[in-house]
């Protein structure tokens, strides 16, 4: 497979993509007849949305209607579709040559893009101050090849959530910040101690309801702890030697220890830790709202248990990029400039509880600041206790492929065959692919 013209998501099947390349049609005929709205002499630039949150719906289409009215010369078209087929969706107008001026979209799929050559570089617009303000793993996130092709306004993290009282019954250690965390055996310790006192056993909830990129961003973190990684991040050549190493063969075999002793909840709600069914939830920042009005001061947060090489945390979430279809990008970065203001990025971060990508925000943010409930996530993001997922456009195979290995693993299958087997079918891909090489 190669660039032209290829779509190299796995499954995607050819019917699905012809639909959906009639639904990115009709949007366009109708964007065009609302054109007319906007004023007479405006360059109109045209930004996809993923529908997200309720909350970030609001201040996403509160954001536009700020920008159009501020100014004239330019008018910005949003359009909102679902997140669950945001990406075929997308694929469908790049096959249709009909994307629109500004992109949204998940972390991981950005090297993907700009291996399909959607995508231009960001360098000359973004300005040196607003680089010194944002998170670093949000220039991490959006740097490819040495050009930064897109830029968030929030970021995300992990952490296990804790009852205060079940550690304390426990007589259990309570961590102080991600260089403090529990260690792998320690961790074992823990879910036995805290077994001991629940009625079934199952005191870990892994959100094993949650399906797709859930696996990897949440259990990927585990291998780095390890200190091993789903590819060779030196060239993003190879994954055998490094997913299936010693160590990552070892970190999930204590995970698969979990599920065989009964530690792990089943998760056939989502309710387990709110109702007390687990002591631990292993999950990202987005549940604390949920969490704290149930438990209350009783609530502590604490980083993932550490493997041997520090404890480590997911990162990265949606973002912007400038499409090669926009005949305005000028235009279409002075939108982008206007939701990276400090009181944008504060807006949409108070609406769906992420950690806001600059640093002047941070300080500002009663959740993140110093002292705040969720210091720890910001506290991971700006210390260097987060990875990123690989940077590569092979990602959404190696996501894809992890996904079923973990899966497998879960179910009881031997670990080092689950991730031999992974590692050969992401080099195969590699190899497919001609190593996911850029063509100028």
């Amino acid at each position: 497979m190669n660039r032209t013209g290829t779509v190299p998501f796995r499954g995607c099947k050819v019917r699905r993509i012809l639909l959906t390349l009639v639904i990115i049609l009709v949007l366009s005929a109708c964007e065009r007849q609302e054109q007319s709205g906007a004023e007479d002499n405006a360059v109109v630039i045209n930004a996809w949305f993923h529908s997200g949150r309720e909350g970030e719906r609001r201040v996403i289409i509160n954001q536009v209607e700020q920008f159009n009215s501020i100014q004239h010369a330019i008018h910005v078209k949003l359009t909102i579709l679902p997140e669950g087929s945001y990406n075929s969706q997308v694929q469908a107008a790049a096959l249709a040559g009909d994307l629109p001026d500004i992109l949204e979209f998940d972390g991981p799929y950005l090297y993907n893009y700009i291996w399909q050559g959607h995508l231009i570089p960001l360098d000359k617009y973004v300005s040196r101050n607003l680089r010194a303000d944002l998170l670093p793993t949000i220039l991490e996130q959006g740097t490819f090849e040495g050009h930064l092709y897109s830029i968030g306004t929030f970021d995300s993290g992990l952490g296990l959530y804790a009852s205060r009282s079940d550690l304390e019954k426990a007589m259990l250690r309570i961590p102080n910040g991600p260089g403090d965390a529990w260690s792998v055996e320690e961790f074992d310790k823990v879910l036995a101690s805290l077994a001991k006192n629940d009625p079934d056993g199952a005191v870990l909830d892994l959100k094993v309801n949650y399906r797709g990129e859930w696996y990897t961003y949440a259990f990927s973190p585990i291998i780095q702890s390890a200190g091993a990684d789903l590819i060779d991040r030196k060239d993003y050549q190879a994954s055998s030697g490094f997913l299936n190493s010693p160590s990552a063969i070892y970190a999930f075999q204590q995970v698969q220890s979990w599920f065989k002793h009964g530690y792990v909840e089943a998760n056939v709600d989502d309710s387990a830790f709110i109702l007390g069914r687990t002591a631990l939830s292993w999950v990202g920042h987005w549940e604390y709202p949920r969490y704290v009005e149930s438990l209350g001061d009783n609530l502590v947060v604490l980083p993932l248990p550490d493997f041997g090489y520090g404890a480590r945390s997911g990162q990265g979430s949606w973002n912007w990029g400038i499409t090669k279809n926009s005949r305005h990008p000028e235009q279409a970065y002075q939108f982008l400039e206007f939701i990276l203001q400090p009181d944008q990025v504060l807006a949409m971060a108070s609406a769906n509880g992420a950690v806001p990508a600059r640093r002047s925000v941070v300080i500002r943010s009663p959740l993140y600041k110093a002292g705040g409930p969720l210091e720890l996530f910001s506290n991971q993001l700006l210390s260097g206790f987060t990875v990123p997922r690989p940077r590569t456009p092979g990602y959404p195979v190696i996501s894809s492929v992890f996904q079923k290995a973990f899966d497998n693993i879960r179910n009881g299958s031997d670990v080092k065959d689950s991730l031999d087997k992974a590692a050969l079918e992401i080099d195969q891909d590699i190899k497919d692919n001609n190593g996911y090489l850029m063509i100028d």
